[in-house]
């Protein structure tokens, strides 16, 4: 018997070893996103303590009680899943908590997908080590892809675990801070596996529309904080509306590509289309603000930045048609539906 148990146990530290050579980065990977997340989650201290905290700014006092309001908001008259996420804060001190990389073909708007066991497939990975993305980043350059890699002020571990508030959320607006707030505790309520594109278009629906109802209640629908939501919500819609028209475009535009063009020749092709969208920004007239015109010397973004409006906003009329006239704009109801028609992780 000894000696069967002794085969069985080597026979599994053999299997064992093949795993690890055989996914050893995404093993590596793993090790140091689960390092990152746990470090952030066991220094964060309780809200409360920096509410006594007798040098702690007043004014960041006064938005770590509206985030506080923001949430109970989301589980009363959102239908949003209750959990202690955002009762701790973390202290960045100047620090990127996190960067995401992104990878796209360059001739198309086909994602690069990372797969993970359980979770399933995303278009997206984190860091919390810039020397591993940019290693990343390079090593997907090498191998022809469009990348883009970008610092992020939140993410949701999907319930798991107790997200903290990161400090530098303090810097956003009120309504800034209630869409983040709410577009992340959406994603602990309903996160369909490998769907990323449908996580995102409906968490920021919900953030949006969210929001909106948060302002209203807590500052009065007239109220100036209200109307400089609505302003910078309004705007950003035809921003990402514009981009996303010009996503359509370029879409069609690869798909006039052919063999006998060689790469130089689709790069100008590719370059002096987006230079025209990026151009023809100047056009978006805005109720609140003005984004500045993109000059001719600035980089041209890639496929990477059109798909990025893709993943996060190209849903949004669809989730606001369902939303209006099946459930006539009640979030409980809607959330109900939507937990028995997906399945969430």
């Amino acid at each position: 018997m000894k000696k069967y148990l002794k085969r069985i146990g080597l026979a599994m530290l053999l299997l064992l070893a093949v795993v690890i050579i055989w996914q050893h980065e995404l093993i590596f990977y793993g090790i140091s996103q689960g390092y990152g997340q746990v470090k952030i989650i066991l220094l964060a201290k309780p809200v409360e303590d920096y509410l006594a905290n007798k040098t702690f700014p007043d004014s960041l006092k006064a938005k770590l009680r509206l985030v506080q309001e923001i949430r109970q908001f989301a589980f009363d008259s959102l239908g949003i899943n209750y959990s202690d996420n955002y009762t701790t804060l973390y202290d960045l001190r100047g620090d990127t908590p996190m960067w995401m990389l992104t990878a796209c073909s360059p001739f198309s708007f086909e994602v690069k997908e990372w797969d993970f066991p359980i979770i399933g497939s995303f278009s997206y990975k984190g860091y919390f080590d810039s020397s591993q993305v940019a290693k990343e980043e390079e090593i997907l350059k090498k191998q022809g892809y469009d990348t883009d890699v970008g610092e992020i002020s939140g993410w949701s571990t999907l319930g798991w675990f107790k997200d903290p508030i990161l400090s530098n959320m303090l810097e956003r607006s009120e309504g800034s801070l209630a869409n983040l707030i709410i577009h992340e505790l959406t994603h602990g309520t309903l996160y369909v596996k490998n769907n990323v594109d449908y996580n995102e278009n409906l968490a920021s629906f919900v953030g949006d529309v969210g929001a909106l109802k948060f302002m209203e209640y807590k500052f009065g629908p007239n109220s100036p904080q209200a109307k400089r939501y609505i302003n910078s919500k309004n705007d950003y819609e035809k921003y990402s509306n514009h981009v996303l028209r010009g996503t359509q475009k370029l879409d069609s535009l690869y798909h006039t590509f052919d063999k006998s063009m060689t790469t130089t020749q689709k790069l100008n092709s590719k370059n002096t289309f987006i230079a025209t969208i990026m151009q023809s920004m100047d056009t978006i007239k805005y109720s609140n603000r003005h984004i500045s015109k993109f000059e001719k010397d600035e980089p041209l973004p890639n496929n990477t930045y059109f798909m990025h409006y893709v993943r996060y906003r190209k849903q949004q009329n669809t989730f606001e048609t369902e939303f209006l006239q099946r459930f006539h704009g009640d979030f409980k109801k809607y959330f109900i539906y939507l937990k028995k028609t997906y399945p969430s992780l």
